[in-house]
């Protein structure tokens, strides 16, 4: 009886830790996967809240590119109506230029005849809005302190007046200008300021382009003394650019009597007096004898 006690107990014994060992590794085992799934489940949940993120931001992307857009749109039409704009300022400018550049027959006339003059710089010629100048510097014309013409200056202005002597509508203003430096008080001249010395030149001028056939009706003189330079003073070479004569041909409109004429109307001649007729039963007035 003892003896098969002992035999049983560790047969049952036996057993019970198989299944126990069994069981163990099966929930080892389920342990595992579930800690698998959970990581797995972490991972998939972190994707998903980054998916979210991401889709976020996208929509806000996209609304602020629309934005964006729209905005870009407009400052593109902004941008083609300016565009635009300038392409009609540029066509109004290059009109104006045309015009501007534009020559008159008195113009290409004078330049040919002066095309040896203009080419060595003893004239410039220029010519403006229907405003012609023929610019001289006064060394060709004249010497220092002096109103005689020199001989190269009168054969200059010989072939000036052939070319100005057929001009229609133009008035023809020749105007001296001197430089800053004021007449020596004790220099042995006619002139006491640059203001007559200028006028005198400008006279002596105009004679000669009227001995050589230009009415003297288109004809003024000018003489502006130091008072209208065109470069420094503080130079030689400033001061030599100023010593000049030009010659304007300016519209005839611009004539001072043209001026005056178109200022002043004519009064109207007062109406007649009307007839008194007698009263009646009076006598007429006695004529005085």
């Amino acid at each position: 009886m003892r003896w098969c006690v002992v035999l049983l107990v560790p047969l049952v014994g036996c057993v019970s830790k198989k299944a126990f060992e069994s069981k163990s590794q099966e929930a080892l085992t389920l342990k595992q996967q579930y800690d698998e799934q959970q990581e797995q489940m972490k991972a998939l949940q972190a994707a998903a809240e980054k998916a979210q993120k991401e889709n976020a931001e996208l929509e806000s992307s996209l609304a602020n590119s629309d934005a964006e857009r729209r905005a870009l749109r407009k400052r593109v039409d902004e941008l083609s109506d300016l565009n635009q704009e300038l392409s009609r300022s540029t066509e109004k400018l290059a009109a104006a230029k045309e015009a501007l550049e534009k020559k008159s027959s008195e113009y290409e006339n004078l330049a040919k005849s002066l095309k040896e003059e203009i080419k060595t710089g003893k004239i410039e010629l220029s010519e403006l809005k229907g405003r012609m100048v023929v610019k001289m510097k006064d060394k060709i014309l004249f010497s220092s302190g002096s109103t005689k013409l020199n001989k190269e200056g009168q054969e200059a202005l010989a072939k000036v007046a052939q070319a100005l002597k057929d001009v229609q509508g133009k008035i023809i203003r020749v105007e001296g200008h001197t430089d800053n430096v004021p007449v020596p008080a004790d220099a042995k001249t006619e002139f006491d300021s640059n203001w007559e010395l200028s006028t005198t030149r400008a006279l002596v001028v105009v004679k000669l382009l009227q001995e050589q056939g230009v009415p003297p009706t288109m004809l003024s003189a000018l003489g502006y003394g130091e008072y209208q330079p065109i470069a420094s003073n503080q130079t030689a070479e400033g001061r030599s650019l100023n010593r000049r004569i030009e010659i304007v041909l300016a519209p005839a409109e611009q004539a001072p009597s043209s001026v005056v004429a178109a200022s002043v109307k004519k009064a109207p001649e007062p109406a007649p007096a009307p007839a008194v007729k007698p009263a009646s039963g009076a006598k007429p007035a006695a004529k005085k004898k």
